[in-house]
This record gives structure tokens, C-alpha cells and sequence, in this order.
């Protein structure tokens, strides 16, 4: 990895699909802090019209791809312009830009690191299905990477734009955000989350998809516990302490997920007629306490920051 220093050259990437409702404010915010560069996604609507009107450099897909290969468009372009930083946050009023300056600022003040922003800063903000959904993800991407993050399925990031020459991306759609972590945090990069709001989406549905969305994360982090699983099973003196708590921990979770995944389906689908029994099961089998905070490193180099504390209202 390379840490030699270099100029803070950020550049925002947006990928949008039909969020002509929304786009322009959010451009318009966010081109106070950085040049902004919208990846539209094929869209059907005024997406990158409006887009343009309100500042932003505009990519196009002539079809849906997926946001995994607008993310990927937007990182290309973005280093032919000469970026060191692309950040990514999303077109849909979901991310407030005016937490670009505390992204921004993080990535400026620990050049090779990845910077994600966390949405658990206020959790109640959060609906419970999505909560418990991001903390099941987190539990086995510690797991799994030994990477201890509280929100891996925040899209609002800054990534250096070095980090792709090291970490190859093989999946697409909403797979590509956890992906890059574990393959990142497998190469040694720092991660350091900083608190962002979570903004509910009053005038449009979520573009992720409970069943199919949540399924293909699931299926990724599947295979990546079962190589974890592999290493651990070949390792030496797995049995002593603290690595038995750990194992102990992570098989009761990993046992558990099945029967955890159809209930956050569930919880998703029909959350009025679902009483909340997954929260109470998220909390007691998938905290990430359980892993022990206390453990040895995996990563010689691997170094998580946590989010400082938000300042007393």
C-alpha cells in the first residue's frame, strides 16, 4: 500500500437510478465541498438533466447496470480527473452532504485510509429491519475480516483512489460496498468510521431490495465465514482462550443465520403484522462484543479508528 504523500485531490461520485425528486438538492449541497460527478444508472426519468442544471459533471449508463458498476464508473472517471479521494454517497436524500466536511476532513487527516460513515450514531433513526440487517452484516464481516465496524453497509465513504490498484472487485449491486471492505481490510488498509445522520427517505422507497439485495450480501458473507471457518479449523491452538470465546461466539451466530435471515425477511416485508422478535436475537447472538475487542490482531497493519462521540445537544 502506498503511504507517501500526495495533494487531497477529493472528487464525489452519486450514482443515481430515477431520483429526479431529489438530485438537485443534493448536488447543489454537495458542490460546496467537492466537484461532484453523477453516475446515472440508465434512468428513466430527469435524473441527469437536473443533475447538470444543478452543477454536476454527469456520466451515463445507456442501461441499468447496477450500483456496484456506477461506483465502478465513477472511481475510473474519477482518477482520469486527477482525484487522490472519491467519496460516495447516494442521490436519494438518504446522506446529508453537510456531513461532507466531517468525511472529507477524516480522509484528509489519514491519507491511505478508507473513511465510512456511520449511520449508528442515532440508531432510532434507523427502521428496526435495516438496524438489525446492518448489525447481523457487521457481526460476520468482523468475523469473517476481522475488520469492527459498526455500519458496513453505509454507502457513504470516502475511499483513496490508490486502494483499487490493490483490491480487485469481482461482485456488483449493494455486494461491492461490503466487498471492498473485506478485501481492503485483507491487504492491511485503515478504516476509520465517522458519525453521519441517517435521513429516512420521505418521498421515495429504498432502491435496496430486502429479498434480493439482503440475499446476495448473505451469500457473499457466507462464503467468506466459511473460508474464516476453514482458517480456524487449520490454525493451531484454536481451542485455547481468547480465541475459543471467539469461536464459541461466532458458531452460535453462524448457526443461527438461516433462521435470522428469514425472520429480518420477515421483519422487512410486513413489519406492521411482525411483532419484533428479531431484535432481541440480533442483540444477544450478533453483537460484536462477543468477538472480544480485546482479541489479537489479524492484520499487522490493520487499524480501526473508532467514531468520536457526537457532541452533547
Amino acid at each position: 500500500m502506498s503511504t507517501g504523500p500526495e495533494a487531497f485531490v477529493p472528487i464525489l461520485v452519486i450514482p443515481v437510478f430515477n431520483e429526479a425528486e431529489t438530485i438537485g438538492e443534493v448536488v447543489a449541497a454537495a458542490r460546496a465541498h467537492a466537484p461532484v460527478l453523477v453516475v446515472d444508472d440508465g434512468s428513466e426519468d430527469e435524473s441527469a438533466a437536473i443533475a447538470r442544471r444543478a452543477g454536476a459533471e454527469v456520466l451515463r449508463h445507456p442501461r441499468r447496470l447496477g450500483k456496484g458498476q456506477a461506483i465502478r464508473t465513477g472511481v475510473a472517471a474519477a482518477r482520469s480527473r486527477g482525484a487522490s479521494v472519491v467519496v460516495t454517497l447516494d442521490g436519494d436524500g438518504q446522506h446529508d452532504p453537510g456531513d461532507l466536511a466531517a468525511v472529507l476532513g477524516a480522509a484528509q487527516r489519514t491519507p491511505g485510509a478508507i473513511v465510512a460513515g456511520s449511520r449508528l450514531a442515532e440508531p432510532s433513526a434507523l427502521q428496526p429491519d435495516r438496524l438489525n440487517a446492518i448489525r447481523v452484516a457487521g457481526f460476520f464481516v468482523n468475523w469473517a475480516s476481522g475488520l469492527a465496524l459498526t455500519d458496513t453497509q453505509s454507502g457513504y465513504r470516502a475511499y483513496p483512489v490508490t486502494l483499487f490498484d490493490e483490491v480487485e472487485l469481482r461482485h456488483g449491486g449493494f455486494v461491492l460496498e461490503t466487498e471492498v471492505l473485506i478485501a481492503a481490510a485483507g491487504r492491511g488498509w485503515q478504516v476509520r468510521e465517522v458519525p453521519v445522520k441517517a435521513i429516512a427517505r420521505a418521498r421515495r422507497r429504498s432502491r435496496f431490495r430486502p429479498l434480493g439485495d439482503g440475499a446476495a450480501i448473505g451469500a457473499y458473507l457466507a462464503g467468506r465465514v466459511a473460508a474464516r471457518w476453514a482458517r480456524e479449523a487449520a490454525a493451531a491452538g484454536w481451542w485455547r482462550r481468547p480465541r475459543r470465546r471467539r469461536a464459541v461466539a461466532a458458531a452460535g451466530a453462524t448457526l443461527a443465520a438461516p433462521g435470522l435471515l428469514v425472520l429480518l425477511a420477515l421483519q422487512a416485508l410486513a413489519p406492521r403484522w411482525f411483532p419484533d422478535m428479531v431484535t432481541p436475537l440480533v442483540q444477544r447472538l450478533c453483537s460484536q462484543t462477543r468477538l472480544d475487542p480485546a482479541r489479537e490482531p489479524e492484520h499487522g497493519s490493520l487499524v480501526t479508528l473508532a467514531a468520536p462521540p457526537k457532541a452533547p445537544r
